[in-house]
């Protein structure tokens, strides 16, 4: 039994974008809970069993997975016919996991630290520039129009996703990608998902 803990307008939207993607919301149940916001609306649900009280959650027959990208990965795994993963013995499964795992340790910290006017030598070195972490994104996008050429992917679902939310990156590369990647079904059947199930 699959049940994925979800709260419309949030990071875990582009989880009901990729089941959409993926053929695969018939095998989960949704189950909507209310987070707090960052502009002090919502609260802390009990019903959410996340140990934070955060979205997204994933619970697999008892198995917790937490962290978007960690749920991704795993539901793009666990619904191989999608072909919205790339298969362990795949060449490209390093390159694969590894947009990952750059999402979660540069591209979230970056935009944040960005977002609140934050900066240090020693934060850039860390975590890269923006502008450095946007011609790495465009670098990746040279043989689009996704990351692995014509192929689109749970990576792609996931690296596209906070432009989507906070506005385009001014790069055109970066941008016409965004407008693919927004343009894809499973992003409208979130929009329409989350504006069914608003929380009141």
């Amino acid at each position: 039994m699959l049940t994925l803990f979800h709260s419309p307008k949030s990071r875990s939207t582009r989880i009901i974008a990729l089941l959409h993607e993926l053929g695969a919301l018939d095998d989960v149940s949704v189950e909507i809970v209310a987070i707090a916001r960052r502009d002090g609306s919502g609260r802390r649900d009990p019903a959410n069993p996340h140990p934070e009280g955060k979205v997204p959650f994933l619970v697999h027959d008892g198995v917790t997975t937490w962290e978007s990208s960690a749920i991704m990965l795993y539901l793009a795994d666990l619904f191989p016919k999608a072909g919205l993963s790339i298969p362990p013995e795949h060449p490209q499964r390093g390159a694969y996991l590894s947009w990952f795992a750059w999402y979660s340790g540069v591209v979230e910290p970056v935009m944040l630290l960005e977002a609140i006017g934050l900066a240090h030598p020693a934060l850039a070195s860390t975590f890269r520039s923006g502008t450095e972490m946007r011609q790495r994104l465009a670098a990746g996008l040279a043989e689009g129009p996704y990351l692995f050429g014509e192929r689109f992917t749970a990576a792609d679902l996931l690296l596209h996703s906070p432009y989507a939310w906070f506005g385009k990156a001014g790069d055109p590369v970066i941008d016409a990608w965004v407008e693919r990647c927004m343009a894809r079904p499973g992003a409208a059947f979130a929009t329409e998902f989350d504006t069914a199930h608003a929380l009141t």
